[in-house]
């Protein structure tokens, strides 16, 4: 028998992977902020304010425990604008190798949390 109640959700690889996706794409647009604006103005704005909205669009829509419960396919776009920001910022500042594989994980590990979100 198990020690987990019916209640605990269980937490597998995928899971730990999307939340270490999601900390480095936010760790991603404030490095970008920073380094591939013009110090001190914009780059201190955008260096906080870009991981800020991408905070924001995350806790509002995708995240576990969001403010707003929306159809999984807006939960899909506020996870791909995020994911794909971030890529597309590796690219901007020179990084292709880390873009391409940035996304291509994002991308895998999306379609198999979309799977298991609609049940198939």
């Amino acid at each position: 028998m198990s020690d987990a109640t019916p209640d605990t959700p269980q937490v597998g690889f995928n899971d730990l992977l999307r939340f270490l996706l999601e900390v480095f794409a936010i760790v991603t647009l404030g490095i970008f902020g920073f380094v591939a604006f013009e110090l001190p103005w914009p780059g201190v704005l955008l260096g906080i304010g870009l991981p800020l909205v991408a905070i924001l669009l995350w806790a509002l829509f995708r995240s576990p425990k969001a403010v707003f419960r929306v159809d999984p396919f807006v939960k899909a776009l506020v996870e791909i604008a995020v994911f794909s920001s971030a890529a597309i910022a590796w690219w901007v500042m020179g990084q292709p190798v880390i873009a391409v594989v940035f996304g291509v994980v994002a991308a895998v590990s999306g379609i198999i949390n979309g799977r298991r979100e609609f049940g198939g």
